[in-house]
């Protein structure tokens, strides 16, 4: 009859996703699949899962575990009384923190320090990997690379009592100007000469292991295109400009991310070792800071303040480079 509603026909996708579901709920055989899959996979690398348990636990118990302990910041904490023993005090260690000069002198040394690390150091691993790769000698490669990341094996100790022994007042170097008749001068003990003399032994030390990466990443450019670029007419300059440096670029923005968050981290042993010699006002960073109020003077609630201010600061550094990353084009640390 032409005056009777139509029967109500359903949608071609409604009609799709209850055939979809129907086939499903009839053949649970994919899910089946999926499992065993999974299943296999984890019997095949059960090896590999066992040997990374130690490690993960690590991490659990050494670096998130211990998050817990930033509520000592928010406390007048005391060690005989522990965290539920102390008297909360909110910001009050925050507050004294921000109003303390000291505090601000530790961490314009530590960004100073920094920054002359992040001008000097940072570029001299990569300018390394590039002479060593332009190397075409396996076994003058070979030497060349295992004497200059020796220096990293060695511990802070040695490599300050090796650079006093060289440049402090009673050093070869003031011994050799000396025998000349020349003006001697005391390296080590000079304040205004502790930021680069701090640097210069970070370069000497770490410059080698950290140009490890960047030798990995040469490895794996392709021969081709240098070839190709060389048959165009390209130079030594514009083969490294085109070809070189676009192929090393995310390993050089990721570790620069990585570096600009430990801005405030210069390294405690090696501060320490040499902040009696120059004094306080030249060596005291946020690490030392830290140390001699929190450890030497038993203000645990302020060092702890301290110490988490410097972890915010630092997050907060890498999320904001990570972003100036992506949107020029680069993976980053995360996406």
């Amino acid at each position: 009859m032409s005056g009777a509603p139509a029967p109500d026909v359903p949608a071609e996708g409604e009609v799709l996703a209850r055939r979809v579901r129907t086939a499903m709920v009839e053949d649970p055989a994919p899910a089946r699949v999926r499992g065993a899959s999974r299943r296999q996979r984890l019997r095949r690398d059960l090896t590999l899962v066992l040997l990374m348990l130690p490690a993960l636990a690590y991490f659990l118990v050494f670096h998130y575990g211990a998050l817990a302990g930033n509520l000592i910041a928010f406390l007048d904490y005391v060690p005989f009384l522990g965290i539920t023993g102390s008297v909360w005090v909110g910001f009050d260690n925050f507050s004294e923190m921000f109003r303390d000069p000291a505090m601000w002198q530790a961490t314009w040394n530590t960004v100073e320090i920094s920054a002359l690390q992040l001008l000097f150091f940072f570029p001299a691993p990569l300018g390394l990997a590039l002479l060593l790769h332009s190397l075409t000698g396996g076994f003058v490669r070979k030497f060349v690379q295992s004497v200059v990341y020796l220096p990293h094996f060695i511990s802070w100790v040695i490599v300050v009592a090796l650079f006093q022994q060289v440049l402090g007042g009673a050093g070869v170097l003031n011994g050799m100007l000396g025998d000349h008749g020349l003006s001697t001068i005391d390296v080590i003990g000079n304040p205004d000469m502790f930021k680069p003399l701090v640097v210069g032994q970070v370069i000497w030390k770490d410059s080698g292991w950290g140009m490890i990466i960047f030798l990995a990443a040469l490895h794996q450019v392709d021969e081709q295109l240098y070839e190709s670029a060389a048959i165009d007419g390209a130079g030594w300059w514009r083969r490294l400009w085109h070809v070189t440096l676009p192929a090393l670029r995310p390993i050089i923005a990721l570790l620069l991310i990585l570096k600009l968050g430990d801005i405030l981290s210069t390294g405690f042993e090696q501060i320490y070792l040499q902040r009696a010699s120059v004094g306080p006002a030249a060596a005291e960073v946020l690490d030392t800071f830290v140390y001699f109020t929190g450890v030497a003077n038993g203000d645990w609630g302020y060092a702890a303040a301290a110490g988490l201010f410097k972890g915010v600061v630092g997050a907060l550094l890498v999320y904001s480079a990570n972003k100036v990353a992506h949107r020029l084009g680069e993976s980053g640390v995360y996406r």
